[in-house]
């Protein structure tokens, strides 16, 4: 039975949702509240911090995943160069810094105005877009903070999208 199978007759939460996909991928996780789940996500590079909240005034469900991060302060222009050219070849979502938190962020809204209903496959997709969106440019923001290399030669060799099955 697909995942989605068991919710085709039953309104659901997108948070219980997301919750049963964590639980699914046995991703460590905490229900913050009725409308708020972290959990973190195992990637290539690093984990990530990721968050999902509904907000009902907008029928919003937000997405952050997030990971740690302290670039030295003379290397923020060509860090938030980078970013903007990063965002650039983001069909969905943003990254941006919060050099307060220190922290690297992507973000992404599902808009589900109009009593819309998100599917176990669309959540699915949001959570998997967000980590492989950051494991493709942790690199480039490496290789500009800590390696010398311009934003134009440090994208250069971000991790291409894969097409197909090995």
């Amino acid at each position: 039975m697909a995942l989605s199978e068991q919710y085709l007759d039953d309104e659901i939460h997108p948070i219980d949702i997301v919750e049963n996909l964590a639980a699914f991928n046995d991703w460590d996780f905490d229900r913050i509240s009725d409308e708020q789940i972290a959990m973190a996500v195992e990637g290539q590079w690093r984990t990530y911090s990721i968050t999902l909240a509904w907000s009902a005034y907008d029928e919003t469900l937000r997405l952050i995943c997030s990971f740690e991060m302290d670039p030295p302060a003379e290397k923020l222009p060509e860090l938030y160069h980078l970013l903007n050219d990063m965002n650039d070849q983001c069909w969905a979502g943003a990254f941006t810094y919060w050099s307060e938190q220190k922290t690297m962020i992507y973000r992404y809204g599902l808009v589900l105005s109009g009593g819309r209903e998100a599917s176990a496959e669309q959540i699915d997709t949001m959570i998997g877009a967000a980590v492989l969106s950051a494991e493709r440019y942790y690199p480039a923001v490496q290789l500009v903070l800590w390696g010398n290399q311009t934003p134009k030669q440090a994208l250069e060799v971000a991790i291409a999208e894969a097409y197909g099955h090995a």
